[in-house]
């Protein structure tokens, strides 16, 4: 079994019809339970240490963020992912800095990647003409059903303690 882990996500539930068949297939994190989303940050913390301080303190973070809407439309990629990318990226790649900068032990991405680009994964494979293939899926299924628009009003914590991950609470902006 995993270690257990957290992330910090924007939850984007009006994206699910269209986006989650492609997922199911193509993105590992589907498979394990996590929803259409942006990551702000994960790995965040091991949830053992995500303690009432912790979470009082992300609140205290988040009041002072007000709300913001984004689309979706536009698909993009990285080496080997798909991906819709959200507009306009300020806001999210903002939050994810708050959050950093109060938790500077958690960078985005695990550190792995100094650009934040957020981003809603429909896709990930190596193989760049399946990605092609899939690319052109997408397309067609999402015809006149985009953009996506989503008032961006939480973010949830999601946590994975048994190998699936959950939302283990939602923590509003703007309060």
């Amino acid at each position: 079994m995993p270690a257990p882990e957290s992330a910090l996500v924007v939850l984007v539930p009006e994206a699910e019809a269209l986006v989650k068949p492609f997922r199911d297939l193509h993105d590992p994190s589907a498979a394990v339970g996590v929803p259409a989303h942006v990551t702000l940050i994960y790995p965040f913390k091991p949830p053992h240490e995500i303690t009432e301080p912790i979470i009082d303190g992300l609140r205290q973070c988040f009041a002072d963020f007000p709300a913001f809407t984004v689309s979706f439309e536009i698909l993009r990629r990285f080496p080997g992912v798909l991906y819709l990318a959200p507009e306009p990226v300020e806001p999210l790649q903002k939050l994810t800095r708050v959050i950093w900068k109060q938790h500077p032990e958690t960078p985005p991405y695990g550190g792995r990647h100094l650009e934040i680009v957020p981003h809603l994964t429909l896709a990930q494979i190596a193989d760049g003409p399946r990605l092609d293939q899939i690319a052109g899926e997408f397309t067609q299924a999402a015809h006149e059903r985009l953009p996506i628009r989503l008032k961006v009003s939480n973010v949830a914590l999601l946590e994975n303690l048994t190998g699936r991950w959950r939302t283990r609470l939602t923590l509003p902006l703007g309060t």
